[in-house]
């Protein structure tokens, strides 16, 4: 019988992804301070770091080897990255104009909307220079990572899940489109995780 624990299993991976996260994301004593502020301040609002750990799942379903190699942790951290710059926009008062995300004052509450969309487009781009700056990857295997982050966070991924979201937004919207929209807005990132 194992005594393998999901529940350990998976605060043991988030516990591995925030340490990584916030080595490689934090705030910055810069004349753009108050944007590394907002930045920090959405990726320490927490959640379950589903899309990270599905990566390091992935990685161990395929080699199962430990300790992961520092490209795998840094595309598991970027897809965090994008998902809590989704998050940010979401939030803003044109899409779905949200106070709290996890209890606390959305980032546009904080730092003002903005700085917010800022925040939401530094993530974005900071999470393709992670995976970009992997040291020991090779380069065919980066190019065909990003480009499949890339398509998967695009308009014929969560971002075009969006622009669906905000089309039925009010209106009534049958199975299928539901579908649709949650298989872009959701399912592209963590299809693309493992």
């Amino acid at each position: 019988m194992s005594d393998f624990s999901l529940p350990d299993y998976l605060a043991e991976r988030q516990k591995l992804i925030d340490r990584h996260l916030f080595t490689w994301v934090r705030p910055q004593k810069s004349p753009t301070q108050t944007l590394f502020e907002a930045m920090h301040y959405s990726l320490e609002a927490g959640g379950k770091r589903l899309r990270p750990i599905l990566t390091l799942a992935a990685w161990e379903a395929c080699k199962g080897a430990l300790p992961y190699p520092e490209e795998v942790l840094r595309a598991a951290c970027a897809l965090e990255i994008i998902h809590t710059y989704s998050l940010i926009h979401d939030d803003l008062p044109a899409m779905d104009n949200d106070d709290l995300r996890r209890g606390r004052p959305t980032s546009h509450k904080v730092f003002g909307e903005a700085v917010a969309i800022l925040a939401g487009d530094a993530l974005l781009t900071e999470a393709f220079a992670l995976i970009a700056g992997a040291p020991n990857a090779s380069p065919a295997i980066l190019l065909k990572v990003i480009g499949q982050i890339a398509q998967a966070a695009g308009a014929k991924g969560m971002a075009g899940g969006q622009a669906l979201d905000l089309q039925v937004e009010g209106k009534e919207i049958q199975p299928e489109e539901l579908e649709a929209l949650h298989r872009h807005k959701t399912g592209c990132l963590i299809h693309v995780a493992c």
